[in-house]
């Protein structure tokens, strides 16, 4: 059975950055980042696909945020730049064997991680 660990939350200021990592993917499993803030839903944050070969953001962090993964440690990345208040929720990571593309969104993955919080402070 697959387990997803998320680490590298934490506590920045705004402007700052975080790099998240999600171990345990497996080979050949499409990967996505999700992200909650309270009392709001889970929205779907980046997306890449099994090889790499494809990458899709939230229009809310596109060209703040990057993701990535490296197979040979069954890892997955999210780099956040230039973080905002606003970017400050419990962050998870999920994936899935099926591709099902964009939107991004949480029907469409069947494992997830516990979550690693993030909070920016202004």
């Amino acid at each position: 059975q697959i387990q997803l660990v998320e680490s590298g939350g934490g506590e920045v200021e705004e402007g700052g950055s975080l790099r998240l990592s999600c171990v345990g993917s497996g080979f050949g499993m499409h990967m996505a980042w999700f992200r909650q803030a309270p009392g709001k839903g889970r929205e779907g944050v980046a997306l890449i696909s099994a090889y790499s070969e494809r990458t899709d953001y939230a229009d809310s962090v596109k060209g703040r945020f990057t993701i990535s993964r490296d197979d040979k440690s069954n890892t997955a990345y999210l780099q956040m730049n230039s973080l905002r208040p606003e970017d400050t929720a419990m962050y998870y990571c999920a994936a899935d064997y099926t591709w099902r593309g964009p939107p991004i969104t949480s029907s469409k993955f069947r494992v997830w991680g516990q979550g690693t919080q993030v909070t920016v402070s202004s």
